[in-house]
């Protein structure tokens, strides 16, 4: 009993630090924050006064909801600050994140309820070419699968001060954003990949600065003016005749985009610049693929790597069996890629690798909101 009264027992650290006791037992198992001592024949565990001041960290960052890993790595560099200080900038980067995003979906929700008794209509005057731009940015993405209808349409998802355009088809995901003066609450919109080629096109003709798109009562109308053919609603602000094309929304829930594009924290990634056309020669040209089977088809699949200077490279199946196999490699759709590459625009582009078994991103240098993403084949 000697060597026990000076130490704490678990009912002592508990009360010191604010942890439950279930909760030291779950970080003892987990091997967090282990006992000084466990009595070998009642299973007793005896804690020492220097345990406190971690326990102590611990409970804060439960509390905060920090995942257990992180808690872990916390721990073991809580003698270091400024990790520490970066891994907690991840973890309220991700809390922020998350209430904007429940934010915004509570405002839909709201949208939702008082829609039922009083339809309302969201008006959004954009710029015409940059409208545009964001359409043949997430075009390429839509989904074709006749059992999958959900994804066979682009989202237009509005937003407080623009509008957000989201496609994929489960093997791709290609998102473009414009600002815009919003008018009416938040709402989301399905179009039908028709209508997206329709409105497209309306906007390829007009000659005027603006574009305006109205969503009500389940349907979409883009209004431009000054557009060749046609004539219908009022040019707005603009003023002379005007073209509109409208659609009927497709009565599918789509996904929970943003829950997929939130990367966790701390986690690696790395940015490689590419120039589009030497990368796009080299996969239009006897790019070297390995054969992977999917769904019982063989697929070829191209391999990128990065070499010593950061640069992307190519790597064939030769090395890919090889012994010196590099650590980072992901395996893509190459055909896939090309269409990202397209529908990104642009001679310089920022290709980011997280790993073999993370998704891979096509981003344009500066630009945070207009990107896809392209899911990895497993080698």
């Amino acid at each position: 009993m000697g060597v026990e009264s000076e130490l704490l027992s678990i009912g002592e650290l508990a009360r010191a630090s604010g942890l439950t006791v279930s909760a030291l037992r779950f970080y003892d198992r987990c091997g967090v924050l282990t006992p000084t001592l466990v009595d070998p024949v009642n299973g007793y565990r005896w804690y020492t006064g220097a345990q406190v001041a971690p326990a102590r960290l611990v409970a804060g960052l439960r509390r905060v909801g920090m995942p257990l890993a992180e808690i872990t790595a916390a721990l073991r560099l809580r003698q270091e600050p400024a990790q520490v200080g970066r891994l907690l900038d991840a973890h309220l980067r991700r809390l922020e994140d998350g209430l904007a995003d429940a934010r915004r979906e509570l405002s839909r929700v709201r949208a939702l309820i008082y829609s039922e008794e009083n339809p309302m209509t969201t008006r959004i005057v954009l710029s015409r070419a940059d409208l545009a731009a964001a359409v043949d940015a997430v075009r390429f993405a839509v989904g074709n699968d006749p059992e999958l209808p959900v994804l066979t349409g682009v989202l237009l998802d509005v937003e407080s001060d623009g509008l957000r355009l989201v496609a994929t088809d489960r093997y791709r995901m290609a998102l473009a954003r414009t600002g815009g003066q919003v008018d009416g609450p938040p709402v989301r919109a399905l179009l039908p990949a028709a209508a997206v080629d329709e409105f497209r096109a309306l906007l390829g003709t007009a000659t005027q600065t603006h574009a305006h798109l109205t969503i009500a009562d389940g349907r979409v109308s883009v209004t431009v003016a000054g557009a060749e053919g046609g004539a219908g609603a009022e040019g707005g602000a603009e003023g002379g005749a005007g073209a509109e094309a409208s659609s009927t929304v497709l009565p599918y829930e789509f996904t929970d985009y943003r829950r997929l594009l939130h990367r966790p924290a701390g986690a690696p990634v790395r940015q490689v610049p590419v120039d589009v056309a030497t990368l796009r020669a080299a996969l239009r040209a006897n790019t070297p693929t390995v054969t992977r089977e999917h769904e019982g088809v063989p697929l070829p699949v191209t391999v990128l790597g990065v070499d010593d200077r950061n640069g992307l490279r190519l790597v064939d199946a030769t090395e890919l069996a090889g012994p010196d196999r590099a650590d980072l490699l992901v395996g893509v759709n190459g055909d896939f890629l090309l269409d990202a590459l397209e529908a990104a625009g642009g001679p310089q582009l920022v290709l980011e690798l997280d790993g073999p078994i993370a998704p891979l991103a096509v981003r344009r240098p500066g630009d945070d909101d207009t990107f896809s993403i392209l899911m990895p084949i497993r080698l």
